[in-house]
C-alpha cells in the first residue's frame, strides 16, 4: 500500500534507455506505480516489472490521451501523477503534497519541469516549463491525441482555466537532449498525429500552435509562421498560458525569418495582458533584435524580479549577461558589476541541473 494515496502513471514504448532510472528514483516515496506499455520491442517491460506495481499492455491507437487515461483507470488511487520515462524525480516533499491535496481537492498540480536541451550551437542547456501533471481522476482526464492536456470531465467547465497549485518537487526531463537527426524524427512523428487532428478540428488553436512548434524545431520557420498566424487570427485569450507561449513563439519565428519589426509590433500589442517572466524576457530580446538596447535592458531587469522568474531556466543567466553587456556598452561598469554575482549564481545552477 502506498504511503501516500498517489498513483504514478507512466506510458512507455521502447524506453529501456530511461525507464530504469525513472522508476528507481520513485521507489523511496512508496507510490503505487502503473506502467502502461504501448508496444515495446526492447527490454522496457522487463525492466518495468522489477519496479512497478502493475505493468499493463495497451494497443497503440495513435492517441496519447487514450493511453494515459487507460493507465489512470487501472490505478488504485484517485490522485494521479503522470510522468514520462525520461523524467527523473530529484526531490518530492510528501508532507506538503498531502496538505495541498487536502486543501485543494479539486485543483490540479503543476510541475515546474526542467528540460535538458541542446542549443543550435551544440551547447548543453536547460529550459523550464510549467506542466500540469497531477490531478484527481474523478474530476479530470487527458484530452488531445498528441501533446495531450488535462481537462475537466465536466463539459460545462471545459473552457475554464484550471485552478492549479505548484508541486513541491523537482523533475529533470532528459527527452529533449537529442541529436538533430533524432529530434527531426521525433517531430516528424508528432506532425503526423497533429495533421490528422487538424483535419478533424481545422480551427483548433492549440493544434495549430503545436504544429507551428514542431515546424520551428525542425527549422521550417516560414511555415511555422503560417500556422502560428492562423492560431493568432482566432484571437485566443492570452489569459491561457499556452496562448502566451504561442505569442512568444510567433515573435521568435518572425525574427528568424527577418521580420524583427513585426515581432516587436506583436509583443507590444500583447504586453499589457502578458506579465509572465518568459513573455517579458522575450519582449526584451525582441527589443534587442530591433536595436533598442535601453528598452531591452529595462525589461531584462523587470523579468528578473517577477514572481515566476524560475520559469526562465538558463534564460535567467541570459538576462543578467545581457544587462551586464548593455551597461558596459554604455560605459557604466559600476552598474554592470552589480549583476555579476547573480550571473555567476545562474551559471552554477545550470551546472547543477545538467549534472542532476
Amino acid at each position: 500500500m502506498s504511503k501516500v494515496p498517489i498513483s504514478v502513471c507512466i506510458i512507455a514504448k521502447n524506453e529501456e534507455k530511461h525507464i530504469e532510472e525513472c522508476l528507481r528514483r520513485l521507489l523511496p516515496y512508496g507510490f503505487e506505480i502503473i506502467v502502461t506499455d504501448t508496444g515495446s520491442t526492447d527490454r522496457t517491460k522487463e525492466i518495468a516489472q522489477k519496479y512497478a506495481t502493475k505493468v499493463l499492455d495497451f494497443e497503440w491507437i495513435d492517441d496519447f490521451a487514450a493511453a494515459r487515461n487507460f493507465c489512470a483507470e487501472n490505478a488504485s488511487n484517485n490522485w494521479i501523477l503522470a510522468l514520462d520515462c525520461d523524467e527523473y524525480v530529484n526531490s518530492f516533499d510528501l508532507k506538503l503534497t498531502r496538505i495541498l491535496m487536502q486543501k485543494y481537492a479539486r485543483y490540479t498540480g503543476v510541475i515546474r519541469m526542467k528540460s535538458l536541451v541542446i542549443k543550435d550551437s551544440g551547447e548543453d542547456s536547460f529550459s523550464v516549463d510549467d506542466v500540469t501533471r497531477f490531478y484527481n481522476k474523478n474530476f479530470y482526464a487527458y484530452f488531445y491525441p498528441i501533446h495531450e492536456q488535462i481537462c475537466a470531465l465536466n463539459m460545462s467547465q471545459r473552457e475554464e482555466m484550471l485552478s492549479c497549485f505548484l508541486m513541491p518537487m523537482e523533475v529533470i526531463h532528459h527527452g529533449y537532449a537529442l541529436s538533430k537527426e533524432d529530434m527531426d524524427k521525433k517531430q516528424g512523428r508528432n506532425l503526423d498525429l497533429l495533421y490528422k487532428n487538424l483535419e478533424k478540428n481545422p480551427d483548433d488553436v492549440y493544434t495549430l500552435f503545436q504544429i507551428g512548434q514542431s515546424l520551428f524545431i525542425i527549422g521550417n520557420y516560414e511555415e511555422s509562421v503560417e500556422y502560428y498566424e492562423k492560431a493568432i487570427e482566432q484571437e485566443p485569450s492570452p489569459e491561457y498560458l499556452y496562448v502566451q507561449m504561442l505569442i512568444i513563439a510567433l515573435a521568435k519565428a518572425y525574427v528568424r525569418v527577418g521580420r524583427a519589426p513585426d515581432a516587436l509590433t506583436l509583443m507590444n500589442r500583447y504586453a499589457p495582458k502578458c506579465k509572465t517572466a518568459k513573455f517579458v524576457f522575450t519582449h526584451a530580446a525582441v527589443y534587442m533584435d530591433n536595436n533598442q538596447p535601453l528598452k531591452a535592458c529595462l525589461l531584462y531587469i523587470k523579468a528578473t524580479t517577477l514572481p515566476d522568474v524560475n520559469t526562465l531556466g538558463e534564460n535567467l543567466g541570459d538576462c543578467y549577461e545581457s544587462i551586464i553587456a548593455i551597461y558596459k556598452d554604455m560605459g557604466n561598469d559600476e552598474m554592470a558589476n552589480l549583476f555579476i554575482d547573480k550571473y555567476n549564481a545562474c551559471k552554477a545552477e545550470k551546472e547543477r541541473v545538467l549534472n542532476s
